[in-house]
């Protein structure tokens, strides 16, 4: 199989190294969900998977075809909490070293769980220094692999594991609602849905405040904006990524974006509806529903990406 391409084959070898490692997490519905929407929806709960997000399927994957000699010197891995957490367990499960570069200002539960997995933390200050060329320093002086949080097509397709087990549980989609920061999980789930379910659209769903992904489709070109400041902190892209763009410029049907109010109150419906803790990033694809950022059509797959917040900042985005 060739590196340079994104397949429904690679998703399903994907699939087969995760068996058994990574959770099959459940898809979630709502009677009154239905209702608001007017439309079945079924929810695909990242939040139950290992490392509390769709990002274990990604690094696991990718960390599972290192070579004896990679798996020896270690990885290291920029983020501010989600692909951080994830490359750290998968790395514990595999027996690798791994070094997290994380921001001195990140989420002090986030930066917690990346170090209770066993990963070295090197803290940086984002006024000051740039996490890929930290990161790209360690790897050099010290041999290891950069593990990227998107721009990678093993972890693309590991994150489309999600989308493939999707397809499965609900084989008469029409539709796929996806959350997009870097696009690796737009890229992966629209290779898997389009694989199996080729009549199925898949819409991405950006915050409005960090929408480089729909600039980008309109203009035809990957597009730069100014660092995004939005609750969203998974989401927070500044550019599409050079692999996952080709791909979602391809396969995506459309790309919608959403309001900070709009995802606070999907976070508060998820909580006092379906009783579970969604993160910002985690509620974007299902505020567009909420919000009518898309109407009506057919039944609807969501993907809830992630389930990582601390309950103090939980609370003071409800207003608790």
């Amino acid at each position: 199989m060739s590196d340079a391409e994104l397949t429904l084959d690679r998703v399903r070898a994907a699939a087969g190294r995760l068996a058994g490692v990574a959770h099959r997490t459940p898809l979630l519905t709502s009677g009154t969900l239905d209702r608001q929407c007017g439309t079945k929806v079924m929810l695909k709960a990242e939040p139950f998977q290992r490392s509390g997000s769709f990002k274990f399927r990604g690094a696991y994957n990718r960390l599972s075809l290192l070579s004896p000699a990679a798996r020896q010197a270690g990885v290291v891995a920029f983020s501010s909490g989600n692909h951080g957490a994830a490359v750290a367990l998968a790395a514990k499960l595999l027996d690798v070293e791994a070094v997290i570069v994380v921001p001195a200002t990140g989420s002090a539960a986030k930066l917690a769980a990346i170090a209770g997995y066993g990963a070295e933390l090197r803290r940086y200050d984002p006024d000051l220094e740039s996490r890929e060329e930290v990161a790209a320093k360690i790897a050099a002086d010290r041999g290891m692999t950069l593990v990227r949080p998107f721009d990678d097509h093993d972890i693309m397709a590991g994150q489309g594991t999600a989308g493939l087990e999707l397809a499965e549980q609900a084989p008469d989609l029409k539709r796929v609602l996806i959350p997009i920061g870097g696009g690796g999980l737009a890229a992966g789930v629209a290779t898997a849905v389009k694989g199996l379910i080729p009549a199925a659209s898949v819409i991405g769903v950006e915050p409005v405040r960090a929408d480089d992904t729909r600039q980008s489709l309109a203009a035809g070109r990957r597009v730069s904006i100014p660092e995004p400041d939005t609750i969203a902190d998974g989401l927070r892209a500044s550019e599409p990524g050079e692999l996952t763009f080709a791909v979602n410029s391809r396969l995506l049907d459309d790309v919608v974006t959403v309001t900070e109010d709009a995802i606070i109150e999907t976070m508060r419906f998820c909580f006092t509806r379906l009783k579970i803790v969604v993160e910002p990033s985690g509620a974007v694809a299902l505020a567009a529903l909420l919000s009518s950022a898309v109407g009506a059509g057919g039944l609807t797959g969501v993907v809830l990406s992630g389930g990582n917040i601390s309950p103090e900042d939980f609370g003071a985005l409800l207003g608790a």
